[in-house]
C-alpha cells in the first residue's frame, strides 16, 4: 500500500453498558442461522481505543461507523452517543446512522440526525421486500435534502429494483454495503451475482462498498477473495468502489492487518489513482469527510 492512507468505509462500535441503547446482535441468546453465535464479541463495549489498538498498523486515517443499534426504540440515542465518542476520540469520522425510511414522519427523524455534525447518511433494512414499499421509497426521496447519502442492503436478485430505486432519486448516492452480501463460493453464483454488480452500476450514482466477503469464507485467501474483489471493481469502476472492514465482526475470520493487505495486494497492479480511490477518495468524496 506503500503510504496510502485507508479510510475504513464501515465499521461498528458498541457499548452495552449503555442504558439507552440496544443490540439485538449481540444479545446472549442470539445467534446467526448462518453463522453461529457472535459469543467472542460480546465485550461490553467497542469503541475507538479497542479499534485504533487493532489498526495500529494499517495506516487507517478515517472511519465511518454504519448503524449497529438493532432493535433501539430511539435510533437518535446512538447518534448521540456516537457523537459524544467522535467529539472526545476523533472517531468515528463519520455516522451512517438508522433512519425508518417508511415513518411518515421521516423528514422529522431525519432533521434530528442531521443536527449532529458527523452525520452523513443512513442505513435502514426495512421490513419484507422494502425495495419496493412506496412509503420506504418516499422516505428515500427525502435524503437528498439532508444531503445524505443511503447505505443500501440489497443481494444480486434485487439488484435491478435498486437501479430503479438509484435512477429515481439521482441526487442520492447509494452505497450497496458487502458487496451485495454474496452468499455462495461456486463459479455458477458468481456469475449470476456479477450480472446484478453490473445491473446497478448502470445507475450513475450507484457505489459498491467491498466489505464483509469474510464472512462467507472463514478460510479465506488472497486468491480466494481476489475474483470477488476484482468483480466489484470491473462493474463499478475504481472511482466508484471504497474498501471497508465490518469491523469488529470480521474478526470473527480474520485480524484487522492482514484483511487490509489483502486488499492493497489484490490492487497492487492498479495505478497509483486508482489505488488512492479505493482506499480512501472514493469514501472521502461520499461521505465528505
Amino acid at each position: 500500500m506503500a503510504g496510502i492512507p485507508f479510510v475504513d468505509a464501515h465499521i461498528h462500535f458498541y457499548d452495552l453498558r449503555n442504558p439507552d441503547l440496544h443490540y439485538s446482535w449481540l444479545q446472549p441468546d442470539w445467534s446467526d442461522p448462518d453463522f453461529g453465535d457472535f459469543d467472542s464479541l460480546k465485550t461490553l463495549r467497542y469503541d475507538t481505543q479497542p479499534y485504533l489498538a487493532e489498526v495500529r498498523f494499517s495506516n487507517v486515517s478515517k472511519v465511518v461507523h454504519v448503524e449497529a443499534a438493532i432493535g433501539i426504540d430511539d435510533p437518535l440515542k446512538e447518534t448521540e452517543w456516537l457523537q459524544e465518542v467522535a467529539d472526545r476520540t476523533g472517531y468515528p469520522t463519520a455516522i451512517v446512522a438508522h433512519c425508518d425510511l417508511a415513518d411518515p414522519f421521516v423528514e422529522s427523524q431525519l432533521e434530528r440526525h442531521a443536527s449532529f455534525a458527523a452525520v452523513r447518511g443512513i442505513r435502514d433494512v426495512g421490513q419484507g421486500d422494502y425495495l419496493t414499499n412506496p412509503a420506504w421509497r418516499r422516505g428515500v426521496g427525502q435524503l437528498a435534502r439532508f444531503g445524505m447519502v443511503l447505505d443500501l442492503d440489497c443481494d444480486w436478485k434485487r439488484m435491478g429494483i435498486a437501479r430503479e430505486l438509484a435512477e429515481q432519486n439521482a441526487e442520492v448516492p447509494i452505497i450497496l454495503d458487502h458487496a451485495g452480501f454474496p452468499t455462495a463460493r461456486t463459479e455458477d453464483y458468481r456469475q449470476q451475482w456479477q450480472s446484478g454488480l453490473r445491473e446497478l452500476a448502470k445507475a450513475e450514482n450507484a457505489y459498491c462498498k467491498i466489505s464483509a466477503l469474510g464472512a462467507r469464507d472463514p478460510r479465506w485467501t488472497i486468491d480466494s477473495l481476489r475474483p470477488w474483489v476484482l468483480c466489484c471493481i470491473d462493474a463499478f469502476g475504481p472511482k466508484r468502489c471504497m474498501f471497508g472492514s465490518n469491523w469488529p465482526i470480521e474478526r470473527l475470520y480474520s485480524s484487522y492487518t492482514p484483511l487490509v493487505d489483502a486488499y492493497a495486494e489484490i490492487i497492487s497492479e492498479f495505478s497509483q489513482a486508482e489505488q488512492e480511490a479505493l482506499f480512501h477518495c472514493t469514501a472521502e468524496h461520499l461521505y465528505r469527510i
